[in-house]
């Protein structure tokens, strides 16, 4: 007889609770179990110590019977120490996006790719200019100088001539 320890699934309706169990693989997966060896509650979290309870000594005893556990149960036995942690095959074709979706991400990423280098280059000119003006302004100190000077100038010169044009207008009334 050919033997597994895997789960049972119980519970109701999207409130499942699986019971680990050592079966006959020929059984359905519900049906009839030579032992309950523990119990799996998906529902609770990760660091939950009641979500996964194991009894190690029924579980020794079946692995030397030859009992070959399913993946999700090695995984459980393997972090609970009973035996090594086996390897989790990588399963690339189901976890992969189709075709279209997978098209979307590469103009995705080609469109972020071209928003970080006009980016890029916005910051390359910004400092470029910016580096430009400090070099006038560390150059050019003296020519504004000299037009802060003209400037100055112009308003003093503008205000004879309204002088006179309100002496026009007195000696016109």
């Amino acid at each position: 007889m050919a033997l597994s320890i895997r789960l049972s699934r119980g519970g109701r309706k999207k409130r499942p609770v699986y019971s680990i169990v050592v079966a006959d693989k020929r059984m359905p997966r519900d049906g009839r179990y030579i032992e309950k060896l523990g119990k799996y509650n998906p529902l609770l979290t990760n660091d939950d110590e009641k979500r996964v309870t194991l009894v190690e000594e029924r579980i020794k005893y079946w692995l030397s019977q030859g009992a070959k556990p399913s993946e999700r149960v090695a995984i459980f036995l393997g972090k609970a120490g009973i035996i090594d942690m086996p390897a989790q095959p990588n399963r690339p074709k189901k976890s992969t996006p189709g075709e279209k979706a997978q098209l979307l991400i590469e103009e995705k990423e080609g469109k972020r790719k071209a928003a970080q280098d006009a980016d890029k280059a916005a910051k390359a000119k910004a400092k470029a200019e910016a580096e430009e003006e400090a070099k006038k302004a560390e150059e050019t100190p003296a020519e504004e100088e000299k037009t802060e000077e003209k400037t100055e100038e112009k308003p003093a010169e503008e205000a004879p001539a309204e002088e006179k044009e309100e002496e026009k207008k007195e000696a016109a009334e």
